[in-house]
């Protein structure tokens, strides 16, 4: 073989390696994009069921995304890797861990929908990129460049301004973000694909929520079997959560965490736009002003990042 044949087989593999890198990422954008995009709907969908406690609402969540994974691991012959899972211990007790921060997550969120507080859920996703900006940085040592810090810095300010409008922590707001911030960094650590990742989680969650569907069914507080609509719906809590979350663990294996968390802006800003503009919730000046400091650290990020790619 010559040298020049060598160099040009050199030059293909390098060349593939890119190539396979910048779909790998693109692939991991469309995901976050769309886990967003979903994220920022959902109030809408849990507003028709808003009747029905949040720890019932919950309890089907659990139910139904397990079944749907259940289906999806059966055709896609995924049990083996779960199989495999359940024994590792320390695997296992992670799993069991991001399972209680997710599980908790989507307490506070159905809870805040339930008592007219969009524009509060919507606060505290916005709060959670700061948070995986934060995680990357000091757990799993990613940089940031001066004009990323600048727009943390801006959105640190929006968050303070809304923490002294409402007189104290906001604490919907910043239980959203702490939960789903570490559950962010355990799904980056796991070494499980998105769909045995979730079904395990809520495998973890199954025992609670059974035993808390056949209690209140016994004291006749159940709302499932009522009527036909309730329970398509709740039924299909178990789409509503499974879909995103499983983009949501592809995008988590596929870039750094600090570029998840701006990704998430989308989410919480079709969540405001739902709350003010259909559901009428009240937005003063220092709201306003609040939000208007996050959505300029967004901007400041997001020309660094275009610019930064251009120079590469």
């Amino acid at each position: 073989m010559t040298e020049r044949s060598t160099n040009d087989e050199i030059s293909r593999s390098v060349s593939d390696l890119t190539n396979n890198s910048r779909r790998h990422t693109q692939h991991g954008i469309l995901a976050g994009v769309g886990t967003y995009i979903a994220w920022g709907l959902v109030p809408i969908f849990f507003k028709q069921i808003d009747t029905i406690p949040a720890t019932e609402v919950i309890a089907h969540r659990v139910l139904w995304s397990m079944l749907l994974m259940a289906l999806i691991l059966f055709f896609t012959q995924g049990f083996a890797v779960v199989l495999g899972v359940l024994r590792q211990p320390r695997q296992l007790f992670r799993i069991a861990i991001a399972s209680t921060l997710v599980a908790s997550n989507w307490l506070i969120f159905v809870y805040g929908i339930n008592t007219g507080r969009i524009l509060e859920t919507s606060l505290g996703y916005f709060i959670l990129p700061l948070l995986h900006v934060a995680l990357g940085v000091m757990v799993l040592g990613e940089k940031l460049r001066r004009w990323q810090w600048l727009a943390v810095a801006l959105a640190v300010v929006g968050v303070l301004i809304e923490a002294l409008r409402v007189g104290g922590l906001p604490w919907i707001s910043l239980t959203l973000a702490g939960t789903f911030g570490l559950y962010g960094l355990m799904r980056k650590q796991l070494t499980l694909d998105s769909a045995n990742g979730l079904f395990l989680e809520t495998i973890c969650m199954m025992p609670f929520a059974l035993i808390y569907l056949a209690w209140i069914a016994l004291n006749g507080q159940s709302h499932f079997g009522e009527r036909t609509p309730v329970d398509l719906m709740l039924v299909a809590t178990g789409i509503v959560t499974a879909i995103p979350l499983l983009l949501f663990a592809i995008a988590a294996r596929r870039l750094p965490l600090s570029a998840i968390g701006f990704l998430q802006y989308i989410a919480p800003s079709i969540s405001f736009l739902i709350a003010v503009f259909i559901y009428g919730e009240p937005l003063g000046l220092h709201r306003a002003l609040g939000f208007a400091m996050i959505w300029a650290g967004l901007a400041v990020y997001s020309v660094d990042m275009l610019r930064a790619r251009r120079d590469l």
